[in-house]
Order: C-alpha cells, then sequence, then structure tokens
C-alpha cells in the first residue's frame, strides 16, 4: 500500500490520465500563429534534418520528454518506457520531482533510468520552494549523483501549492538560495513552471541568479490547479480553485516575452505542446526546445513501442511543417519569414 508522497504521485498520474484537468478557457496561444505554404519548397523532404543539442549533448530532434513522475510503482512503468523511447529516438528527458528520491526507499527505479537511456540529456527535478524546508544544495548534489543527470531543473509550483492539501506555501526568499545552489552545483541549473508560466521578467531574475536555461511550461495544458481540486478533500479548497480553472500565461507569450529579455538563454517550451506543428511555432518565435508531457503519458503506460510511435507521429508533424514552408533545418525554421502572427505576416 503506498503512503505518502508516493501515493499522491499514483493519485497525480491517474488524474491527468482521466480526468478534466486542462484548464477552462484557456489556449497556448499557438493558434494564432499560422504557417504560409510554400507550393515550391525547392526542398528534398529526405534531406530535412532535426537535429539539435541541449546540455552540451547532441540530440536526434529539438524534443524534451517533459518532467511527469517518480516515486510511484506506476510511475516506474511510465519513466522505464519513456526511458528507453528517448534514448531510441534521441531525445532529452526529464525525471519527476525526485524529491520522493531522498525521502522514500520505495520506487527508487522510477527515478534511476539513466541504464535505459545511457546517452541522451537526463534532467533530475527538485521543487524550488524545497530550499525553504531544509533542502539546499548538498540535496540537488545527491540527486545529480543519484541519478546520473546532466542538469536539474528547479520547478517553481506556487499555485499548486496553494491547492495541494499539505502544500508547502513558504515561497518566501528563495532567489538568494537558487543562486547559492547555481553556485554550488557542478551541473546546469534550469528552472521551470509547471504549466502557468514564466514570463521574461521572472526569467531575467532567474538568470541572473545562475539558472543556465529556462522552462516556461505555459498555460494551455495540464492545470495543475485543476489536478490538485480533484485530488483535495479540502471543500473550501476545492471551491477556491475554480477561480483559477483559467489562470496562466499562454505558453506563446512566455516564449516571446521570455526570448525578448533574454535572446541567448536556452530555452525550452512545454505547456499544452501536442503535435509538431506546435513545436515548429514554438520554435519560430523562439524556443529551442520542446517539452511534450501528457500526449506521450498514455502510451508510456502502455509499452515503450507505444511512446515511439507518439514520438515518431509528432517528428513527421514537424518535418511536414518544415517541408510545407520549404526549409532543411531548425536554424532555417528560426529564421523562416513563411509564418503569419495574428494575420501579420513576417514574409518580406
Amino acid at each position: 500500500m503506498e503512503k505518502g508522497i508516493n501515493q499522491r504521485k499514483t493519485e497525480h498520474i491517474r488524474l491527468c490520465l482521466t480526468g478534466n484537468v486542462e484548464g477552462v478557457n484557456k489556449s497556448t496561444g499557438l493558434e494564432g500563429i499560422s504557417f504560409l505554404h510554400n507550393a515550391l519548397p525547392e526542398i528534398n523532404f529526405d534531406d530535412i534534418r532535426l537535429d539539435a543539442s541541449f546540455l552540451d549533448k547532441k540530440i536526434s530532434a529539438p524534443f524534451l520528454v517533459s518532467s511527469m513522475t517518480g516515486g510511484s510503482e506506476l510511475a516506474e512503468k511510465i519513466n522505464q518506457n519513456l526511458a528507453i523511447a528517448a534514448e531510441e529516438k534521441g531525445w532529452a528527458i526529464g525525471l519527476g520531482s525526485t524529491r520522493a528520491l531522498l525521502e522514500s526507499d520505495a520506487h527508487k527505479a522510477s527515478f534511476l533510468i539513466r541504464k535505459q537511456a545511457p546517452t541522451v540529456p537526463l534532467i533530475a527535478n527538485i521543487g524550488a520552494v524545497q530550499f525553504n524546508y531544509g533542502y539546499g544544495a548538498e540535496e540537488c548534489q545527491r540527486i545529480v549523483d543519484m541519478t546520473g543527470a546532466d542538469g536539474i531543473v528547479l520547478h517553481l509550483n506556487s499555485l499548486q501549492e496553494a491547492v495541494q492539501d499539505g502544500g508547502d506555501l513558504n515561497f518566501d526568499n528563495l532567489l538568494p538560495k537558487i543562486e547559492a545552489v547555481c553556485k554550488t552545483l557542478d551541473v546546469p541549473v534550469g528552472a521551470k513552471e509547471v504549466g502557468f508560466g514564466i514570463d521574461g521578467t521572472v526569467a531575467e531574475q532567474l538568470y541572473n541568479a545562475g539558472i543556465s536555461f529556462i522552462d516556461v511550461a505555459g498555460a494551455g495544458g495540464t492545470s495543475w490547479s485543476q489536478v490538485e481540486k480533484l485530488r483535495s478533500k479540502d471543500p473550501l479548497k476545492k471551491a477556491a480553485a475554480e477561480a483559477f480553472n483559467n489562470w496562466g500565461l499562454p505558453t506563446k507569450d512566455c516564449i516571446v516575452s521570455v526570448r525578448s529579455k533574454l535572446p541567448d538563454v536556452p530555452l525550452v517550451a512545454s505547456g499544452g505542446m501536442k503535435t509538431g506543428v506546435d513545436a515548429a511555432k514554438a520554435i519560430t518565435i523562439g524556443a529551442d526546445v520542446i517539452g511534450f508531457a501528457r500526449q506521450l503519458l498514455q502510451a508510456a503506460t502502455e509499452t515503450e513501442e507505444a511512446v515511439m510511435e507518439t514520438m515518431n507521429q509528432i517528428e513527421l508533424e514537424l518535418k511536414m511543417t518544415m517541408f510545407g514552408i520549404g526549409v532543411k533545418n531548425l536554424d532555417e525554421l528560426k529564421n523562416t519569414k513563411r509564418v503569419s502572427i495574428m494575420g501579420n505576416s513576417l514574409m518580406e
């Protein structure tokens, strides 16, 4: 029988698989971007390349299996399937919050996936708020050492914690603690939201504190206030959470805002990403790597082959988009003029 943090992780997975956990009347904003079809692409589809790099490692496509889960029996199967598929396809992969790895001996295998993904970028994950609850650089280094991660990302989830029963609510004075961790660890430290978005102002604060990469994790996909509302046994919190069912910064707005403040920071776009067309749109406005989470989750409960099939579809959609506008690599996609944002064509 799972208890405490392990049980919570299982509940999170099941709700994301079966519950109505998306924000209400909230989109990524990417529907405001459209591509201008090129009837004469002048390229060979077979010459289109998706290769990129992340955390100083080569990846076969600009994709990240976003942080989802760990620390439960169900998470073991999911993460094993995701890791095998990520290695096969050359995608980066992130772990779910690894606090459970230090606090519980149960289901450690759900985090120890380096054997299944020996060469791709692997990112560990811990809530930044834990720096106000006894965690620090030493615990982060232990997580990195145990998982063999190439980097660690600090997730920022204030609204989720506010709705979660027994949530950790002391977000006071975290920035200097984040800076201390960045200075101490010998791997890159990133920052991510969990579905409500990071804007340029916050990203700049984090970057100046030593954060190496930003994952905007914007609104338009899973809403963790909705997830925690469904879990909560507190009728007051459940009722209050309803007021936040359309909360957050759309993913598109986050990408544009962060890129305007930090033109060179490695930027991950996640939050409501569903297709390779979504990925292409995000890349044209400044993203370097695209994170997919719930789009892969159902397949990950089945087999690694099912995950790879979903990955293959996303890659094909990206290639087809690039073929449709006549670009053969990601640099050309980033600089294309064959895109329209809310009706304003960038074509010359």
